[in-house]
């Protein structure tokens, strides 16, 4: 079991990060591609490199939020799918192990009483998607040992379950478990998780009260104790995802007085 940090707003460029997750006697930085700065375009891997060497600090990369492999437009989709491949290849370079992302819930058309989500209304032309997309990133990240992570976020919707295990049916796939998204979605997501607990590589941990999440460990509602019983059991990497130098170093704390 390691823990990491994510990537803070407050630093300003990776070597701030990565100082601080030393000075924070943390294992990991979590690259966000959302952020200019961490694009492929971006990334001097060289350089990137030699930082994790001088600090003794590794990478995980979240997959940028907006990453939809099945929109309906294909230029859309190829785009999506070859920021994947990218990235891939830039795991390979920096032994990152671990890329998360999230499963997009697509475009969904309001009626008078309920929603039509337009990937369950044209459910065999997205799961045909996925599994183009899935044998895609088997083939391309090959014999490493590189998981693609799927974060539970607001709740999974049935045809993205089917989706899940589409994916889950390569092993270069894997779970992320965020606990705070979890809880503010009042547990729902938990049993899809546990029912693939085998497939649970990676854990998102910060605190939650009511539907406010990345809080503070110790200042809300979650069982953190329970979570890392969880992530030492199956050996989780532990992102301790809470969104400012303050919250971290006090989450960090707060792991070490309980744990």
């Amino acid at each position: 079991m390691v823990f990491g940090m994510p990537t803070l707003i407050e630093n300003k460029n990776i070597e701030e990060s990565i100082s601080l997750c030393k000075e924070l006697g943390l294992s990991f930085v979590e690259l966000n591609m959302n952020l200019p700065m961490f694009q492929i375009d971006n990334i001097n891997v060289e350089y990137f490199k030699s930082l994790s060497q001088k600090y003794g600090v590794g990478y995980t990369i979240h997959l940028d939020e907006n990453l939809n492999v099945s929109d309906f437009n294909p230029y859309v989709a190829k785009a999506y799918e070859q920021t994947v491949v990218d990235t891939i290849r830039l795991a390979k370079e920096l032994e990152v192990k671990i890329l998360n992302m999230h499963l997009s819930k697509g475009v969904y058309f309001t009626l008078p009483d309920k929603k039509v989500f337009l990937f369950d209304e044209y459910k065999e032309q997205y799961l045909k998607s996925m599994a183009e997309f899935r044998d895609k990133c088997g083939q391309e990240i090959g014999d490493s040992d590189i998981k693609i992570c799927i974060e539970n976020s607001n709740g999974y919707e049935d045809y993205q379950i089917e989706s899940l295990d589409i994916l889950l049916e390569s092993s270069v796939f894997g779970l992320t478990f965020d606990v705070g998204h979890n809880h503010c979605v009042s547990g729902i997501v938990e049993p899809v998780i546990m029912d693939r607990v085998q497939r649970l590589c990676h854990l998102h941990l910060h605190d939650a009260k009511d539907r406010k999440d990345h809080l503070t460990l110790g200042t809300g509602e979650i069982d953190i104790e329970k979570h890392l019983l969880l992530a030492k059991e199956k050996n989780l990497s532990v992102v301790l995802e809470t969104k400012t130098v303050e919250g971290l170093t006090k989450s960090v704390k707060y792991v070490r007085e309980i744990w």
